[in-house]
């Protein structure tokens, strides 16, 4: 059995023996989980291996790649520029971002692109690895494109290019990088996470590995595909060839150290479970002594923007989302109707609750699909709070 370390508050005990179950069955799995209640933490535990290759153990600040929960902290930080009066939902993207008002592009609102319906859930064109280390160069890209469907008219996961969406969206409405406003909100609550990997950190960052789960469903995902056709789905994930369909291989993608030093918004952010757990607190109670947003901005995030079936063919359950936040769904369950987040390819969750007043991290280099780790967590959790 993986030995676990920290420490967990009186009556949560059970949440601790989901966390532990979690490591059964995935040899060479490392991770962490972080929960706040009332701002106060009362589950701190890590344990396994934050890189097979050497046996390197995880330890209490092992950040890791956190993959799509970057979106939910990218929403954040749209939801404090709302708050500030800086950001409207209903504003024209193109009225910030005149590049982007192109091909019927032009209606397309802030609130409709975080949620998922701008159109543009995956590029037209081949993405180079170069440019997917220039913000600027993707960005020009998703701004020039023609839509895959007619915007607002329905939705697709935008995998990826939802993080230049929402890059530009903070940094053309804020007026500072992107990197910058990102460190702002972590540092607040204490620091550990990081849009663009800092030099001084890349030693101690997870290395990730593609469990056999995850390799399956890619698999077969490219067997089905048709060999006339396009498939949008998989040149979401890829941008075309500048990333593997898993995201990452042994020493490629998200385990590259240029990758993780882009500025990646989609997926790139860099976490400790804490600090991923005390900026989702923040948001729905006092933590560490700062609020980022009150009850009523984070209601406006969460609202229902988009459910129901995706233009290209998934299974259901489908998600739900808001302004770039993901709501409690039967795709991703959160606590609650007062829960917000965004979950993260491989197995990350991060949410808040609004009526428990939690912000909970789960997070692991062990990377699976159709994975019930977190799930099961979150369960033990919900049974705790009663």
């Amino acid at each position: 059995m993986t030995a676990v370390q920290g420490s967990v508050a009186s009556g949560f005990a059970p949440v601790a023996d989901a966390f532990r179950a979690a490591f059964e069955s995935h040899p060479g799995m490392g991770g962490a989980l972080s929960v706040r209640l009332d701002g106060r933490e009362v589950v701190d535990l890590w344990g396994g291996v934050a890189d097979s290759r050497d046996g390197r153990p995880w330890e209490r600040d092992t950040p890791t790649v956190v993959f799509s929960c970057t979106k939910g902290l990218m929403s954040i930080l749209a939801a404090r520029l709302v708050a500030s009066g800086r950001l409207d939902y209903d504003r024209p993207l193109a009225e910030l971002w005149p590049e982007f008002g192109t091909w019927g592009k032009e209606a397309v609102t802030v609130g409709d692109a975080l949620a998922h319906r701008a159109g543009v859930s995956a590029p037209r064109v081949d993405i180079s690895r170069a440019q997917l280390l220039d913000f600027d160069a993707v960005s020009a890209i998703i701004a020039a494109q023609r839509p895959l469907w007619t915007p607002g008219g329905g939705w697709a996961y935008h995998a990826l290019t939802h993080g230049w969406i929402s890059g530009e969206i903070v940094r053309r409405a804020g007026g500072v990088g992107i990197s910058a406003a990102f460190a702002e909100m972590a540092d607040a609550v204490g620091g550990g996470a990081w849009l663009g990997m800092p030099a001084e950190i890349a030693a101690s960052v997870a290395h990730l590995e593609v469990g056999p789960t995850l390799a399956a469903g890619v698999a077969a995902q490219a067997a089905a595909r048709d060999p006339h056709g396009v498939d949008w789905l998989d040149r979401a994930m890829t941008l075309g060839g500048a990333l593997p369909p898993t995201l990452v291989t042994e020493d490629d993608g998200f385990n590259a150290d240029d990758v993780r030093a882009a500025v990646i918004p989609g997926a790139g952010g860099i976490s400790t479970a804490r600090a991923l757990a005390a900026m989702w607190s923040a948001t729905v109670a006092e933590t560490d002594g700062v609020r980022l947003l009150d009850d009523a901005t984070v209601r406006a995030a969460g609202a229902l923007r988009t459910s129901g079936a995706p233009v290209f063919d998934a299974p259901a359950p489908w998600p739900e989302w808001g302004a770039g936040m993901q709501r409690d769904s039967a795709a991703r369950r959160y606590l609650g109707p007062g829960s917000v987040g965004h979950d993260g390819a491989g197995g990350q969750v991060a949410f808040a609750d609004l009526d428990a007043r939690v912000g909970f991290a789960f997070v692991t280099n062990r990377m699976e699909s159709e994975d019930p780790r977190a799930t099961r967590i979150v369960e033990a959790l919900r049974e705790a709070l009663g």
